[in-house]
């Protein structure tokens, strides 16, 4: 057993020094790798920019429940009628004349061509 508190009291000192020091180097390390990963993806993103005029597909999140590889997930083509800030899309049916606003994420531009409309029938039967 060591007695010899003074010498005891200096170690626990420089073990309480060096594990701030580590917890120092992996705070640095873990903010270093968050800004290369945020480069990263920045890097990636792609840059969409809507004019009013333009053809657009919308996508359709609600198609997830009938998942299959020949079923279109985009709806369309629709016209750009106006561009908001912050990414906001105002589209416009061209059959039916309405209009409504959707976040620019879930558009894509339209490039031409005939697209298939989905059709989904449920027969529902009392049990």
């Amino acid at each position: 057993m060591n007695f010899d508190f003074k010498a005891v009291g200096e170690k626990r000192k420089v073990q309480l020094n060096e594990l701030e020091e580590m917890r120092f180097n992996v705070y640095q390390s873990s903010k270093l790798y968050k800004e290369r990963a945020k480069a990263y993806h920045d890097k990636r993103v792609l840059k969409k920019s809507f004019y009013p005029g333009q053809s657009m597909l919308l996508f359709n999140s609600i198609l997830k429940l009938f998942l299959g590889k020949l079923k279109s997930k985009w709806l369309g083509p629709f016209l750009v009628k106006q561009v908001k800030p912050y990414g906001v899309v105002e589209l416009e049916d061209l059959e039916s004349q309405r209009s409504w606003t959707v976040n620019g994420q879930r558009v894509k531009h339209y490039l031409g061509g005939e697209i298939e409309k989905l059709t989904i029938v449920i027969h529902m039967s009392e049990s």
